[in-house]
């Protein structure tokens, strides 16, 4: 296989652990990439350390997670392409507004600024956050009920429960706060640059059972990009889940954002 010229970057989203990339990261590499999925600033290494440390990403935010990227880029020898998950999604939406990507599979993205759809599921899936306005501060943890129904819903709730333990970890709750108050903000840290017609090619993945990022916010962002004539393309699962990066079907995601790439000449 020959060695592809820009590295793959991989983002998590809130409550996963970046080591949950590592079968994407895997095949990824036997397809001639170079990858990487470092962690938000101050993520401990591993679950467990993520487990025992939970206030270790308390109060980080959309714009300093997304700064601590840009760093990480720049050190970089060629813009990578960056695959992100719910609000790595977003996080890759943005990085590749600014110019700063070769190309982005943003899969079940996080709601951007603009985005006015917010499904009764979404908002269930959320509630132990916004349950409390003081948790804008802290860390939130899920239960394993919780994390079935937010992620592990299209799947047996034995495969949901060996998903969280495997992988679920304490998450920020402050970019929840950031992105669910970002439309009566001019200077939101979700607003991203859906105009920008010199990007590279996007490519918005969802799940048509999630809960989480239900597919018609994933379709209400699409429309966002409507005035840039840089490639925007949308691809359904019908049957998957929040969980889908990281269940037993992750790899038909992972198989089809490569054939995404190679039809982008990537």
């Amino acid at each position: 296989m020959a060695e592809k010229t820009h590295p793959v970057l991989f983002i998590h989203g809130l409550w996963l652990h970046p080591t949950s990339w590592a079968a994407w990261s895997d095949l990824f590499a036997r397809h001639g990439y170079h990858t990487t999925a470092p962690g938000w600033p101050d993520e401990p290494a591993t679950v467990d350390a993520a487990r025992s440390n939970p206030d270790a990403l308390a109060g980080k935010g959309i714009e300093e997670i997304v700064e601590h990227y840009r760093s990480i880029i720049e050190a970089l020898d060629d813009p990578p392409i960056i695959v992100g998950h719910s609000f790595g999604g977003l996080f890759a939406e943005k990085l590749l507004g600014e110019g700063r990507a070769a190309a982005a599979v943003a899969i079940d993205a996080a709601q951007i600024k603009g985005v006015l759809r917010t499904p009764l599921s979404a908002l269930r899936a959320t509630l132990p956050v916004f349950k409390n306005p003081a948790n804008r501060h802290r860390t939130v943890s899920l239960t394993a009920e919780q994390f079935r129904y937010s992620f592990g819903n299209a799947v047996t709730k034995e495969e949901s429960d060996e998903l969280f333990d495997r992988w679920a970890v304490p998450g920020p709750a402050r970019p929840l706060f950031e992105a669910a108050t970002a439309n009566f903000s001019p200077h939101a840290a979700s607003k991203v640059d859906t105009d920008n017609d010199e990007r590279g090619p996007l490519l918005l993945v969802m799940g048509g059972e999630d809960h989480t990022v239900p597919e018609s916010v994933t379709k209400a962002t699409a429309q966002q990009y409507k005035h840039s004539a840089a490639v925007t393309d949308t691809m359904e699962f019908a049957d998957r889940g929040h969980s889908l990066t990281i269940d037993s079907g992750w790899q038909e995601v992972a198989e089809a954002s490569l054939t995404w790439l190679e039809k982008q000449g990537l």
